[in-house]
């Protein structure tokens, strides 16, 4: 698949329409990547950027074609790279876009530069002269931020092989940090849109397995799919995302137990929150205060025999994540397939969550004598802790779930599936 696409060169790009459709069936490796990495740059070119765990697909852009790592990110539009001149901790892959024969930066005026409400939610400005070079601003959930040119250049994603810079497995080092985002979400910019793709799945294979990203039919490979709609909403409200993968949550379980949440709070209200968005660039699951709590206590007593609670009402990972306990790292993972399975219950479908998925170890964090005891919290976080007002459903509980995002009918599939062995099947394997 080769498009010219409109893009942000930190990086942002963008792509022009008809050019290089996408053939059906583009295969391509999906890397579960953990890495800790925090980019601050001063002055004009500025960005704060974190991911602990983040969905990479190799991609090269420019021409001669340049081998890049991008975050497959579907609740973002703009595309975005690292370029030379902007900043990056030592090591880090930046673009060299002026090695780029089919690089442009948009220039001042033009109709690419013109604000777009949620597009950009910061109307684009202009570069000082001689360059008049258009410059927006992004901002995140998470409240980092992003500044760039927009640009244009060529994106060419294969399958088979991966680009001989794709790296085989996962690591902490900031050398294995992602070049750039590539945003999935249905908006008039982001790469799904630009290059026509009205069909793409994709598979998580848990731990450092690889992974697959599909673009166009699945030639069959899919497994049966339970689908649930898109949620439309026609009228803008200032807390609903309108190019968000928006479903409709209708109940959450723990074990056979129905929370007694009720609808009216899993539903968006008259301001457009509590709407509930499918994020592969999220990791964990987040969920407004009312539901979080109900499930919080539900897990907690069903669990009670199981896990012992960390018994430190101060303690917050990651600002969001109180629900957390301590025990032996063999001891927890012997429990951890007789814990209550958490279903997210949609309409259509269901999101399972069970044994290892439900609780994340704390790097760092030791208790008991000796250190003996790590701490545990159930991946599910408070939403109204992190400054959100919307249900994510986060790529961790996506792993060994095939996700298929149908935008020719306006619905998301879900089905359980062995998410290494699909990747064989298709040849994908990193």
């Amino acid at each position: 698949m080769e498009a010219s696409l409109v893009l942000l060169c930190l990086c942002v790009f963008l792509a022009s329409g008809g050019e290089g459709r996408s053939p059906a069936g583009t295969v391509l490796p999906l890397q579960v990547r953990v890495q800790e990495v925090e980019l601050e740059a001063p002055a004009a070119n500025r960005l704060r950027f974190r991911h602990n765990v983040s969905l990479t697909v190799p991609v090269a852009v420019g021409t001669p074609p340049q081998n890049v790592t991008m975050v497959l990110d579907t609740g973002s539009e703009l595309s975005w790279l690292l370029c030379n001149g902007s900043y990056a901790p030592p090591l880090t892959p930046a673009f060299n876009a002026s090695g780029s024969s089919s690089y442009g930066a948009v220039p001042c005026p033009s109709t690419a530069c013109e604000w777009r409400g949620r597009d950009l939610p910061v109307p684009p400005f202009c570069d000082t002269p001689p360059s008049n070079a258009c410059r927006v601003s992004l901002s995140y959930a998470d409240a980092s931020s992003a500044d760039g040119v927009l640009a244009t250049d060529t994106f060419l994603l294969t399958g088979g092989a991966p680009p001989a810079a794709w790296p085989n497995g996962t690591g902490t080092d900031v050398s294995e940090a992602a070049t750039g985002l590539l945003g999935m979400n249905r908006g008039t910019l982001s790469f799904v849109t630009q290059t026509g793709t009205r069909r793409f799945a994709y598979c998580i294979a848990p731990g450092e397995g690889p992974g697959v990203l599909l673009l166009g039919d699945d030639g069959g490979v899919a497994p049966p799919l339970n689908y649930t709609p898109l949620i439309e909403i026609s009228q803008p409200l200032p807390y609903f995302d309108r190019v968000a993968y928006s479903v409709q949550l209708e109940g959450i379980r723990v074990g056979c137990a129905l929370l007694p949440i009720p609808k009216s709070v899993l539903t968006p209200d008259h301001t457009g929150a509590g709407q509930t968005m499918v994020d592969s660039g999220t990791q964990f699951t987040f969920l407004l205060a009312d539901a979080y709590a109900a499930l919080k206590a539900e897990f907690t007593s069903q669990a009670r025999l199981l896990l012992a609670p960390l018994g430190e009402p101060g303690f917050v990972f990651q600002g969001a994540f109180d629900a957390c306990f301590r025990g032996p790292e063999a001891r927890v993972a012997a429990a951890s397939g007789l814990l209550p399975e958490v279903g997210l219950v949609l309409r259509g479908a269901e999101v399972a969550v069970s044994g290892e998925k439900l609780l994340y170890m704390v790097p760092g964090e030791r208790r008991g004598e000796g250190g003996a005891e790590a701490v545990w919290c159930l991946t599910f976080g408070n939403s109204d802790m992190a400054g959100m007002s919307a249900y994510v459903i986060g790529h961790h509980h996506q792993q060994n779930v095939w996700v298929e995002y149908d935008l020719q009918n306006g619905r998301v599939g879900f089905a359980p599936a062995r998410c290494d062995l699909a990747t064989q099947r298709l040849g994908a394997g990193a």
